[in-house]
């Protein structure tokens, strides 16, 4: 029986707060950057011993400089600290649903394309976390289920913070497409900034060869859905419409969601997709972005690429471009305590630039309202786009993204991206 292709919905986390520095530090986490800007949050280093694991592991172990975000006091007579759970955004605006093995168990995850890996809170999780109004995987109640000996996974962020588990094999449906054997990472421990947060999990759709199983990285689940035959040869792809809450009054009343083996028509509105090749090398889904354009100034950027992460909310580019991007923003300051980027919240949308990034030769805007992205108090907006700091490519997350389709079309068989703009009648540059 032929599988049945359907929107995968993205459904809204009432619990979610917005913070422009809590989302800045959770970037700053996960791609483990050195910020360019003045600010409270660093990178450093502390001391780690590594040797043996258990009893007895600092025998014969040698001491070496781990990186490790920091935090700055706010006054003189504190010092350096560890960045608390509180400070860094552990929660996700949006969830996505999907089964585990048979009888399916259903969990609502971040559709991740900045990351590869499939990891769920589980059985194996002290009882204390695991009930944190999560649904957990008991790997006894699926008859499909099959253990990985030898095999585990951790994730490290830069703040020091870890999940880490077991590895086994299950039937994974997403969207009608059920995909057997897929590997699984079942977490045994957890740092409290990823038990807080309303996901029970996170699916990853960067490649398969960053997956942090060991000894071997597994393959991705859109990889599987390729190695199987589950997705249809002419269509090897993925595609995110990430709409917004802000957007019920529009012709698709801020519909968001994914679809897997297939485009929606209806989406693309009667575009042509323009695609450009990716470099997969990283990862990630990288392709060259060499001009930028903030409302009628182009600006050339020779050699620079940028990657599309559906699981980061803020766009990220080099300092000169933040610079120039905020320079056409009436009364913007860079805020120091904030290590970002503000504006007035009273400004109107036509005082707001178009700002755009090119894909492989077509550039493609930024919505008015993603510029604005949280209340930043005193009256002043956190904008949506921030420094990179020393990293070598910009990230495209969500600020960007909910500016077209595929709104980003994935498409893995061929090694491209794709993309539409979205048509988005109305602006709403609430926070």
């Amino acid at each position: 029986m032929a599988p049945e292709f359907v929107r995968i919905k993205r459904q809204r986390n009432p619990k979610y707060q917005r913070s422009g520095v809590k989302s800045y530090v959770f970037m700053l986490n996960k791609y483990k950057f050195t910020p360019t800007r003045p600010g409270p949050y660093f990178l450093g280093s502390k001391v780690q011993q590594m040797g043996r694991h258990g009893l007895g592991r600092l025998f014969g172990s040698k001491p070496y400089l781990q990186p490790v975000l920091q935090k700055r006091p706010e006054s003189g007579d504190q010092r350096v600290g560890d960045v608390p759970a509180e400070d860094q955004q552990n929660d996700v605006e949006y969830l996505s649903t999907m089964t585990v093995g048979t009888p399916p168990q259903t969990f609502k995850v971040d559709f991740d394309t900045g990351s590869a890996d499939l990891w769920l809170f589980s059985t194996e999780l002290p009882e204390s976390v695991h009930t944190q109004s999560h649904n957990v995987f008991d790997p006894m109640k699926s008859s499909t289920f099959r253990d990985c000996p030898g095999s585990s996974w951790k994730i490290s962020y830069g703040d020091g913070s870890d999940a880490s588990g077991i590895v086994g094999t299950d039937n994974v449906t997403i969207g009608g497409l059920t995909i057997e054997g897929q590997s699984i990472q079942l977490a045994k421990t957890l740092s409290p900034q990823f038990a807080s947060g309303r996901g029970d999990g996170l699916l990853g759709l960067a490649y398969g060869s960053i997956n942090t199983v060991t000894p071997k990285p597994v393959a991705s689940p859109v990889e599987n859905m390729i190695i199987q035959s589950d997705i249809p040869k002419s269509s090897e792809l993925f595609t995110a419409y990430l709409g917004s809450y802000k957007d019920k009054d529009d012709p698709d009343h801020g519909a968001s969601f994914y679809t897997f083996g297939y485009i929606d028509e209806a989406a693309l509105a009667g575009q042509t997709p323009h695609y450009a090749p990716i470099d997969s090398s990283k990862g990630l889904w990288e392709f060259e972005s060499t001009t930028a354009s903030i409302g009628s100034i182009t600006i050339r950027r020779p050699g620079h690429t940028a990657i599309a992460d559906t699981g980061s909310t803020l766009a990220l580019v080099d300092d000169d471009l933040c610079q120039a991007i905020y320079d056409e923003i009436p009364g913007a300051i860079y805020s120091e305590r904030q290590q970002g980027y503000v504006f007035p919240s009273n400004l109107t949308v036509d005082q707001l630039p178009v700002v755009s990034f090119d894909v492989g030769g077509r550039e493609f805007a930024v919505q008015k309202e993603n510029l604005a992205f949280a209340d930043a108090g005193n009256s002043m907006t956190y904008g949506g786009i921030q420094s990179r700091g020393d990293l070598p490519f910009d990230i495209l997350g969500e600020t960007w993204l909910k500016g077209i389709y595929a709104k980003q079309i994935f498409d893995q068989g061929n090694e491209r991206f794709g993309a539409v703009m979205r048509k988005d009648l109305t602006q709403d540059l609430s926070v």
